[in-house]
């Protein structure tokens, strides 16, 4: 089962319509599972509900073979901690979806570096799912004294600055 997943905050019809299309264009043939938020568009070929409680969330989270998402960086952490293949589409301003364009450069950091799949416009998403099939995420390493010495060298400037 594919887990999709748009958040809650803004409606992303764009990635609900173009999964819905993929079914139309034979693209998908498993099942799908959507939470879809709070939208005007209802998918016709797949079950789909606004949202769900955690419980709900973590079974379908588990239950899932891969996931399709917004490029929301709470979303991209979670499919890479439980192993989960992700296609994110970035939210984008100018459709109204998001208030700035910060996940473009979320989802390119990440595809970069191999722990996603990223569809930046409708028309990639067939190409992406057929390569969703086969993805397998790079494992994600975490550098936590690389972020702290970052976190210490703004501090540090921020002191530096005040003294003068």
């Amino acid at each position: 089962m594919i887990f999709l997943t748009v958040g809650t905050q803004f409606p992303f019809d764009r990635l609900v319509r173009a999964v819905d299309e993929a079914f139309d264009n034979g693209v998908i043939y498993e099942e799908v599972f959507a939470q879809i938020g709070e939208t005007s568009y209802r998918p016709r070929n797949f079950e789909s509900a606004v949202s769900l409680d955690k419980e709900a969330f973590d079974k379908r989270l588990k239950q899932s073979s891969s996931i399709i998402s917004h490029a929301g960086i709470g979303t991209i952490t979670m499919a890479l901690d439980h192993n989960k293949p992700l296609l994110a589409m970035p939210r984008l301003k100018k459709y109204g979806e998001v208030v700035n364009n910060h996940q473009v450069a979320i989802a390119r950091k990440f595809e970069e570096l191999g722990h996603i799949l990223v569809a930046y416009r409708e028309l990639q998403l067939p190409q992406k799912l057929v390569e969703l099939k086969l993805f397998i995420p790079r494992t994600r390493q975490i550098q936590t004294k690389t972020v702290t010495n970052r976190i210490a060298g703004f501090l540090w400037s921020l002191a530096n600055e005040s003294v003068r």
